[in-house]
């Protein structure tokens, strides 16, 4: 029998039979295949049912990993699809991957899913648990497998082949139900130990809005119960914390139907919160160097064209005409920004210069990833971008990166780094995009910053680094981003000035800080569960009477508070104090001031935190004092100019 030499994870060597499987294999290093949920041969992820015919290397994929967790969910997506087709052999099955925290699949089912149909659904699940089926995996050709698919009835899956450019494809066969798939999967329903399904959605097939409308049924998957119980009150925590409900309740912001989807109309308490990150941003950005700028919402044709977004970008746009002329609205400010750059000759002693802006933008999103604030079609970036020269790119992305530190630790955010490099559809030379890499990579090393990388995920004028941050629940979130970029310069021939005395080509980057206002906002609303801290607080303090004797002293405490520059509101109604208070910790107001006979008699308040703590009767002008600290703007570690 012919042998071939195996590795296992870079350490230990075996002679074994060619053709046998990589659980046999396993035998031989004396491993037991239990603890395995499947391996990579050669870096690529395969069942232990994958025979080896050649010499290679192998590496356990564990159950505690991230892609063991992803190959238990792809194949609970089987097992879900499975129990549908049995108890609903008319829906048509799609797509069913594993996402962040679970998975999905989306079935074409015109009478739809209702909540109910997921316990019974869950109970067949079992019962396929239960029979321990086999996860057969078979390579057949892709006219073959198109006959097998038409023969079924699945349309959708016709349509996917028909996208794969390989003679070859796979399917996967558990029990009587036959999928197409690239796989792994372990080995056996039976593996699978603690699910849930958790929602079902509409969502049109591929995502377009022309396409069916599908059900599509969301749950979670994991290795045992008490990490599947952990991650269900995570969701429960979650569901108490989503901006959409907190937005309502608090009256921060709400969208209305008449008004059209992906569009937020802020209310008057959420008009102050964003009315004091702006105040922030702008401030923190002065102190930086940063020059305040501001564009117009719509810019003519010819400039999108030579930017390359007409090319690149053109689906997500919005345009209109004027005079038989056609404008683009921005979905970005950089152009604007490169026009005020190219306005006038610059030297190489003006660099760097940074311009900043608060821009209002637009984008044509679908409805389907519409996401109250967190994905909208109208939204506000604090935007940057930075012109200077090749030798201060390095020094220039660290300041940045500074800068997003600085702003995190405010907030409370820790953040993970991401490095995205040069997609498919992109413009400019291959050395720029070299250039642009290697500045970020120097500037993350240089930092002692830990970062993954994202292959062909840049924009498509230059790679970038994106900073995803993590809220009070571990949940990550896309906010700043710095991308590194030789390509506009190049197009719009921007030029400086240089030492010796000849025309150079200026790097650019564009960045944001804390990304869209919208989305900041409501990842911070989830952050906080709307207990803003009393510097951010719309409303800082609210002044409660016992009875209307308490009126008149109640306003001039008002009045103080107010002429102090705190935000304050007052409580005069003939209501039980119990209540007042009650309402005012609803509503996450920092602290309440209670006016009852006492308090008028010795001019002084009590105040109360909305923990319920109470600090005890003060003078007026203890609690402004103390107030003063407590609401004290944080001051950035990092406060200078780059």
């Amino acid at each position: 029998m012919e042998k071939i030499e195996v590795r296992l994870d870079n350490k230990e060597k075996r002679l074994i039979p060619s053709g046998i499987s990589i659980k046999e294999a396993l035998e031989y290093f004396k491993k037991n295949p239990k603890e395995w949920v499947a391996a990579k041969v050669n870096g690529e992820p395969k069942d232990l049912s994958f025979r080896l015919n050649s010499p290679c290397d192998i590496e356990p994929i564990f159950p505690d990993s991230p892609l063991g967790l992803e190959i238990l969910r792809h194949s609970t997506a089987h097992v879900m699809a499975q129990a549908v087709k049995s108890l609903f052999p008319e829906a048509k099955v799609a797509i069913g991957p594993p996402i962040e925290n679970g998975f999905y699949y989306d079935f074409d089912y015109p009478p739809g899913f209702k909540q109910e149909d997921l316990e019974k659904i869950e109970k067949k699940m079992k019962e396929i648990i239960l029979q321990d089926l086999p996860f057969q995996r078979k390579e057949l050709s892709k006219k073959d497998a198109e006959e097998l698919f038409r023969g079924m009835g699945e349309t959708y899956k016709l349509e996917i082949l028909e996208d794969i450019p390989e003679e070859k494809v796979s399917i996967y066969q558990q029990g009587d139900f036959i999928d197409l798939c690239r796989g792994p999967h372990l080995e056996s329903t039976g593996k699978v130990k603690a699910f849930k399904l958790t929602s079902v959605a509409g969502a049109y097939w591929r995502g377009i809005e022309t396409n069916p409308m599908l059900q599509r049924i969301y749950g979670t998957a994991f290795f045992n119960e008490a990490d599947l119980s952990l991650y269900l009150s995570s969701l429960e925590e979650a569901k108490k914390r989503d901006h959409r409900r907190l937005g309502r309740e608090l009256e921060l912001f709400t969208q209305f139907e008449e008004i059209g989807p992906g569009l937020i109309v802020y209310l008057p308490k959420g008009g102050v919160l964003r009315h004091i990150l702006e105040e922030f941003e702008v401030r923190e950005h002065l102190k930086r160097g940063y020059q305040l700028v501001m564009g117009p919402q719509f810019l003519k044709i010819d400039l999108w064209k030579k930017s390359g977004h007409l090319d690149y970008y053109k689906e997500n746009m919005y345009f209109t005409e004027i005079e038989g002329e056609t404008y683009g609205i921005k979905p970005m400010n950089c152009l604007a920004h490169i026009l005020i750059y190219k306005s006038k000759i610059r030297s190489y002693r003006d660099l760097p210069i940074r311009y900043f802006e608060l821009g209002t933008v637009h984008r044509h999103e679908k409805s389907g990833v519409l996401h109250g604030m967190l994905r909208v079609r109208q939204f506000t970036q604090d935007d940057a971008h930075i012109f200077c020269r090749p030798d201060q790119l390095i020094s220039e992305i660290k300041g940045v990166l500074d800068f997003v530190d600085d702003v995190m630790g405010i907030f409370g955010f820790e953040y993970e780094v991401e490095l995205s490099t040069r997609p498919k559809k992109s413009i400019g030379s291959d050395d720029i995009w070299e250039h642009a890499t290697s500045a970020l990579t120097t500037a993350l090393k240089e930092k002692g910053l830990r970062y993954d990388i994202c292959k062909g995920e840049g924009a498509f004028y230059g790679p970038k680094i994106d900073i995803k941050l993590k809220d009070a629940l571990g949940r990550k979130w896309q906010c700043a981003t710095i991308q590194c970029d030789f390509a506009l310069p190049e197009r719009f021939d921007l030029g400086y000035i240089g030492s010796d005395g000849k025309r150079h080509r200026p790097a650019m980057l564009h960045r944001v800080i804390l990304g869209t206002l919208e989305r900041f906002i409501g990842v911070l609303t989830e952050h906080y569960a709307g207990a803003f801290p009393p510097w951010l607080a719309p409303v800082q303090v609210s002044v409660l009477t016992v009875t209307d004797r308490g009126i008149p002293y109640g306003k001039s405490v008002y009045e103080r508070l107010f002429d102090e520059g705190f935000r304050v509101e007052v409580d005069f109604r003939n209501q039980k104090l119990g209540y007042k208070i009650r309402e005012a910790q609803l509503k996450k107001i920092p602290f309440m001031l209670v006016i009852g006979d006492k308090e008028i008699e010795s001019k002084t308040v009590t105040p109360r935190a909305r923990s319920g703590k109470n600090l005890g009767t003060m003078p007026l002008q203890a609690f402004i004092d103390l107030l003063k600290e407590e609401a004290k703007i944080p001051t950035p570690k990092g406060d200078k100019a780059n």
